[in-house]
């Protein structure tokens, strides 16, 4: 059950990995518009927030790598903690942009949590 904690926690830092490239570095792009269904002036005007954003996205993977190699006795606060933080920020983006933020950030999110509880 180890791996399947680690496998969900792997997964909530890859896709906070993946909102960091595509706010920092692809908002502007076609693909970004066509991601965020926005305009290139829209992206562009807001292009500096999103740039925030993922930085935002980048401490919660620094985060969630941390919890992987720090001492034994700090791997599972430091876990639930980052793991945390990455569902009030999923159930937070769904109420205030999109519903679909809760099932693609704050759903894994709350998996993990489920089984580092349950599992360590």
């Amino acid at each position: 059950m180890t791996f399947l904690v680690h496998a969900f926690v792997v997964l909530v830092a890859l896709l906070h990995f993946y909102f960091l490239v595509l706010e920092m570095f692809l908002w502007t792009t076609p693909f970004g518009q066509k991601t965020f269904k926005r305009t290139k002036e829209q992206q562009e005007q807001s292009a500096v927030l999103a740039k925030n954003q993922g930085l935002y996205n980048g401490f919660l993977v620094a985060g969630l790598v941390w919890s992987f190699v720090a001492r034994d006795d700090m791997r599972g606060p430091l876990r639930l903690f980052f793991l945390g933080c990455v569902v009030v920020a999923g159930v937070y983006g769904a109420a205030t942009v999109d519903k679909k933020i809760f099932f693609v950030q704050a759903l894994p999110a709350i998996v993990a949590i489920g089984l580092a509880l349950a599992f360590g």
